[in-house]
């Protein structure tokens, strides 16, 4: 998976490696071949993308089965093609209606089943899931982290959702303005990040960051996650509640401190703070991140 802000430059690396942009410097390997000037058709992949990209006078059968029709494939197995994809991805009740007669995440499954059906060397996946609401969207990463595992193929990925990055991913590529932060497994990432961005970037509520001066430390800046702080009678970070999150399963807690500000604080189960209620934490001693003023992790 990539990841990273709007801008940093996933989607452009996406359509360098699909050849509808052309790259200005380095290799493109597919297989170990190299395939810069290889032509997009000829790449032997297939490209999902955030808006669909159906033809609405299709029905869903037709609209999978188009690029084999194209490349003269016979009847018969166009239809065991489009028949295999759509147990996949429950779609065989909906393979005689058109775009128009479906719903969001009917439309995503749909254009998910046009690239299985080419079985192609690499799936690549551009934001399919952001025009998708909360529920589609988890739904939707389940049926393709299935799919990766049912096909055994390739898939990158592009999301700015690090949720989705964390979930779906075997290796994430973290990137910021045209350039890669870190490379490696979810929990690395997690649990080792390189620098003040990546640790901020992966990990949802973000990760703290504390002065720390002001807590007695001499590292520019202390990086410690909303769960690895507790409330203590004596904790050396003071503050007043200034909001709280009851998500049922979890409670956050938002802190205004000095000269900190905003802290978050993550606790498991439902508790009650109220508005203005002052509090002192403390963090896991054994959790804390250290970074210099350039940002850079300090080991």
């Amino acid at each position: 998976v990539f990841v990273g802000p709007s801008g940093c430059g996933k989607s452009t690396l996406l359509r360098i490696i699909a050849g509808l942009e052309d790259a200005s410097d380095g290799d493109i390997l597919l297989d170990g071949a190299r395939v810069n000037e290889v032509a997009p058709a000829k790449r032997e992949l297939a490209m999902v993308f955030q808006s669909y990209a159906l033809y609405p006078h299709l029905t869903v059968r037709d609209n999978m089965g188009l690029a084999l029709k194209q490349a003269g494939v016979a009847k018969a197995e166009i239809r065991a093609a489009t028949d295999r994809a759509a147990g996949m991805l429950a779609l065989e009740k909906l393979m005689d209606r058109r775009p128009a007669e479906l719903s969001g995440g009917q439309r995503q499954r749909v254009a998910i089943g046009r690239a299985i059906v080419r079985t192609p060397k690499l799936f690549l996946f551009d934001e399919p899931l952001s025009n998708l609401d909360a529920a589609l969207r988890v739904a939707t990463r389940i049926e393709i982290a299935k799919l990766h595992r049912d096909l055994g193929a390739t898939m990158i990925y592009v999301t700015h959702d690090q949720v989705e990055a964390m979930t779906l991913a075997d290796k994430i590529v973290v990137l910021r303005a045209g350039q890669v932060e870190q490379v490696g497994r979810p929990m690395d990432l997690y649990n080792d990040p390189a620098n003040v961005f990546v640790a901020g970037f992966i990990g949802s509520p973000q990760m703290n960051f504390l002065k720390g001066a002001a807590l007695g430390d001499g590292a520019e800046t202390l990086g410690i996650r909303p769960e690895h702080l507790t409330v203590t009678p004596e904790g050396p970070i003071a503050g007043e509640v200034s909001h709280v999150e009851k998500l049922g399963g979890e409670t956050l807690v938002y802190l205004r401190s000095e000269p900190h500000g905003l802290v978050t604080l993550r606790l498991f189960g439902e508790r009650d703070f109220a508005f203005g209620q002052a509090l002192r934490l403390t963090p896991d001693p054994a959790r804390i991140f250290r970074f210099d003023a350039e940002g850079k992790r300090l080991r």
